[in-house]
């Protein structure tokens, strides 16, 4: 059965790294939404699907936070505790959260509103496309990828966000020197990101060895917990866009 997400192959020409279940959101989460949405979700012209990000499409970062500062966006970013955590001991960065979840992002608003923060903004899109279309080239400082979905079966292999199409994508947004931080707890994912990355020409290793030390400004996360009680291993891999020839 097609994904309903997917929408006109048109803009979807691989599977989506993710599966949007629809889900109630809790009261608290219902208010949050219609209360704090408008401080902090970015609004974007949609296109094929309800996640996508319509080309041409481009949100000034400058503009969206009112100042020029350095710009981490992270993908995938759950329920918030680790850009919310950023943007609080961080206030002379901005902070972008990207995700496809409305109960995630309706509980990163409710922290983002009780920490006091302004330096955080929302997107309810698909990462791909965020980077590709919504964030100008060359816009972002660094680039978070914490956790994402392993799809740990070889058959979901494909739905796999770190695959080869990624990294121009990501270099296309990051600026110059910029960082691409990711982690997993899944061995064989780590392997694969490590080999995907290792083949991108607008990337270099940021770390030496077989892996990066863990990220310091990482905070842990229900998703590292849960990783660790079962025994396995937390993998960081860091890597420097290259400079634009």
């Amino acid at each position: 059965m097609p994904d309903p997400d997917d929408g006109p192959r048109r803009f979807r020409d691989r599977p989506v790294s993710f599966v949007r279940r629809s889900g109630r959101m809790s009261d608290g989460q219902e208010r949050a939404w219609s209360e704090l949405a408008d401080r902090y979700l970015v609004p974007v012209e949609r296109d094929a699907a309800a996640t996508s990000i319509r080309p041409g499409t481009t949100v000034d970062p400058v503009a969206l936070f009112g100042r020029t500062a350095p710009l981490t966006v992270e993908i995938g970013s759950g329920q918030g505790h680790a850009i919310v955590h950023a943007a609080t001991t961080r206030p002379g960065e901005d902070h972008l959260a990207v995700e496809v979840f409305r109960a995630g992002l309706a509980r990163t608003m409710l922290d983002a509103d009780r920490a006091g923060v302004d330096n955080l903004r929302l997107v309810e899109g698909n990462a791909p496309e965020v980077l590709e279309h919504l964030l100008p080239e060359g816009s972002v400082d660094e680039v978070w990828i914490f956790f994402p979905d392993p799809w740990h079966k070889s058959r979901h292999h494909k739905r796999r966000l770190i695959a080869p199409d990624f990294p121009p994508l990501a270099a296309r947004a990051l600026r110059d020197g910029g960082r691409l931080r990711l982690a997993t707890d899944w061995q064989d994912y780590a392997v694969q990101m490590r080999e995907v990355l290792a083949d991108a020409a607008d990337f270099r290793a940021g770390f030496e060895g077989e892996w990066a030390p863990r990220y310091e400004g990482r905070v842990m996360t229900a998703f590292e917990r849960k990783g660790l009680a079962k025994g396995r291993e937390i993998r960081d891999l860091t890597y420097v866009r290259t400079p634009r020839r």
